[in-house]
């Protein structure tokens, strides 16, 4: 499995590409403002979306694609995300007054977007990657990623606080060799942290502090006027789990 990072900023300007990252040629791991810097026949390409949350920073180049590429395409697009998620996709984004519903275009029985439902645990398997969600703790329904090749494994964590079940999960994972975390926010703000349920450094700390075996860490989602101080912060308070800033067009490849 190659999986590409194409934004891992919480936010936009410059460079900074909000979260997505593309797994071999065909699937996106969230689809935030980064999938704008592929070619359409990259997009083309794409069969399917899987999404942690419905925030529009991992969601917004959803509607995008299957305006720009669907009728280039002889398949639906298929969104795969937990119900509740779903459901405020359809209600509050493809509903004919945000956006069109491409679950209904052109036809309800050949669309170019098609819904389909994920649950924690349950693993998705396509021509032999295994895709599995994980859970995550955030202010809207929200869950991560456990990406497996078979050799080794990456977690995406999405957005998220703190959350006991997750750790309990990753520990599971015997050959688990990347984990990308986010950490959006200052120690200074940890109440905010706290309030929009994202990880500080000191915060991510304590999360890392539950490890049984330490993969490569990588840090994702850090806020563009502030990434530098909080990543000085993270390399502080979590020094001796090394971690990385994840960056644009990074691959890894497991």
């Amino acid at each position: 499995m190659k999986l590409k990072v194409l934004g891992c900023s919480g936010g936009i300007g410059g460079t900074h590409r909000t979260t997505s990252m593309l797994l071999d040629e065909d699937i996106l791991i969230d689809a935030g403002t980064g999938v704008g810097d592929l070619s359409l026949n990259e997009m083309a390409k794409i069969d399917h979306v899987f999404v942690t949350h419905s925030h529009l920073d991992h969601v917004t180049s959803i509607p995008f694609i299957v305006d720009s590429v669907g009728y280039m395409r002889s398949k639906p697009l298929i969104v795969h995300a937990t119900q509740p998620t779903q459901e405020i996709l359809k209600q509050h984004l493809f509903n004919w007054k945000l956006w069109p519903d491409f679950s209904e275009i052109p036809s309800k029985n050949k669309p170019h977007m098609r819904h389909q439902n994920l649950s924690l645990g349950i693993t998705v398997e396509l021509e032999g990657r295994r895709i599995t969600p994980v859970p995550a703790d955030h202010v809207v329904p929200a869950i991560g990623f456990h990406l497996d090749s078979g050799k080794s494994s990456l977690v995406f964590t999405g957005d998220t606080t703190s959350y006991d079940s997750f750790w309990a999960i990753i520990n599971k994972i015997d050959n688990l060799r990347y984990l990308i975390i986010e950490t959006a926010i200052r120690n200074q703000e940890k109440e905010l942290a706290i309030t929009s349920k994202h990880l500080c450094a000191s915060m991510l700390t304590e999360c890392l502090n539950k490890l049984e075996r330490i993969p490569e860490i990588y840090i994702t989602h850090l806020n563009p006027g502030e990434a530098d101080i909080i990543m000085r912060e993270v390399e502080e308070c979590a020094k001796i789990f090394n971690p990385k800033r994840l960056m644009n067009n990074q691959v890894f490849e497991f």
